[in-house]
């Protein structure tokens, strides 16, 4: 294990700057990287941070991507670590580098070469990807929010969308067709949005829109009832919710095909699209699979042990949506969520740094402190973890619209401190009260 010097200071490469690298290469920095300590590098491909959970909103239109970006190179240049530009494309474990891949501009023009990328300890956090089981259709006719820019077309083109359905309904029985595959947390948060922001939409001059009669969404989940990974009581209050709203759900139907007008299912249904959003399942990147003898799971996974390091190799370490983490031991895997990335983010905040000295890591254990679905301005709902014996109670309304919305201001307080987050919250909570309550564009 090499040990800083004042010459070179042992380096810690993060691959992923969503939610849990952010963090991690934040606090790093913030402890050890302003002090020559530790030599902390973030590689990420894009150069803005956008939390993930809130993509569904950027999608419907009722939140401004603009405004809630984070630039990478302005949270190092004040958190003490480096922001390197470019995709991770290969790993040379005997070396210790990792292949960073060119960056080209939208014209197409070279920005920066590949190039290579010492490292002492690397942490993959490159999240996850929306699964399309090789569905037909799906890479060329749907949406998928796995990452802001596909967010912000995606309501692009709903607004697109909506301005083309005003011009031809004069005279016509059309109908503007959404529709969303997959029930989890991301597709229900989505059609309850939707509903809200389309009804925006058509106030804003969109006079021959009906929103009741002329926008229809539907939600198509494959298994027995929508948020499958919830208790049974909440996906049924969920699901009544979401029909007071007209949304339609189609559950225990399996997507075979999409067309540019048309979703396909196995029972021989056709269901008319003029957008379809594909939110079903998920998968690791899959450049995983082959960096260098690293085992992966088959969703292309890295394999990890309860102390968030690869199986084959001390000096790398994987969490995240990415990472296959047992759950505290057991036979399980930690599940796809935002406060799992958090909290692996804090703990290997602490156990990185005491490696140098010679300690051995920590295992992880993961608090799960329950899950919450926001339904937009309509309702919130959720259970909360650990509070008799570890059962949960039942939150809704204002106190679980309560809880979701600090969900986001601890991850942006674990970024920015609190003070600088209580400004940005009040300027923004101003702000909103003169713009309009839809992005028009």
């Amino acid at each position: 294990m090499a040990h800083p010097t004042p010459d070179r200071p042992h380096r810690i490469v993060i691959v992923g700057g969503g939610a849990g690298g952010l963090e991690l290469a934040t606090r790093l920095g913030r402890r050890h990287g302003s002090k020559g300590e530790i030599e902390v590098v973030l590689v990420d491909r894009t150069r803005t941070h956008m939390w993930k959970p809130l993509l569904h909103a950027v999608a419907a239109g009722s939140l401004n991507i603009h405004e809630e970006q984070i630039d990478f190179l302005y949270q190092a240049r004040w958190n003490g670590f480096t922001y390197c530009r470019g995709p991770m494309t290969g790993l040379d474990r005997a070396a210790r580098q990792i292949v960073v891949g060119e960056v080209r501009g939208d014209d197409g023009d070279l920005v920066l070469p590949e190039r290579r990328l010492a490292y002492d300890t690397l942490v993959l956090a490159v999240g996850s990807l929306s699964n399309d089981f090789g569905t037909p259709g799906v890479a060329e006719h749907a949406y998928k929010l796995d990452a802001a820019w596909e967010a912000h077309l995606f309501h692009r083109k709903l607004v697109n969308a909506c301005f083309a359905a005003d011009h031809s309904l004069p005279g016509a029985d059309g109908r503007l067709d959404i529709v969303i595959v997959g029930a989890g947390a991301t597709g229900v948060e989505l059609a309850a949005e939707l509903h809200n922001t389309t009804r925006m939409l058509a106030g804003y001059g969109l006079r021959n829109i009906d929103p009741e009669r002329h926008i229809r969404i539907r939600l198509i989940e494959a298994g027995p009832r929508i948020l499958p990974g919830l208790s049974a009581p909440l996906s049924a209050a969920v699901a009544r919710v979401l029909g007071g709203l007209g949304v339609s759900i189609d559950t225990g139907v399996k997507v075979t095909a999409v067309t540019p007008t048309t979703v396909h299912t196995a029972d021989g249904a056709e269901f008319p699209a003029n957008l379809v959003v594909w939110a079903a399942g998920i998968r690791a990147p899959a450049f995983l699979h082959a960096l260098d003898g690293l085992e992966c799971d088959r969703i292309d996974r890295l394999v990890v042990n309860d102390c968030l390091r690869t199986t084959v190799d001390k000096n790398i370490f994987a969490f995240g949506d990415c990472a296959a983490a047992p759950w505290n031991g057991g036979p399980t895997c930690l599940p796809p969520r935002a406060q799992v990335a958090h909290q692996q983010a804090g703990h290997l905040a602490r156990v990185l740094p005491a490696r140098l000295h010679g300690k051995a890591p920590l295992p992880f254990r993961y608090r799960d402190h329950g899950s919450l679905v926001s339904l937009g301005r309509h309702h919130t709902l959720g259970n909360l973890m650990g509070f008799i014996r570890g059962k949960g109670i039942r939150i809704e309304g204002m106190v679980a619209s309560l809880m979701y919305w600090s969900l986001y201001r601890s991850h942006l307080i674990a970024l920015h401190g609190f003070w600088k987050t209580a400004v940005n919250t009040l300027t923004g909570w101003l702000r909103r009260q003169t713009d309009p309550h839809v992005k028009l564009h």
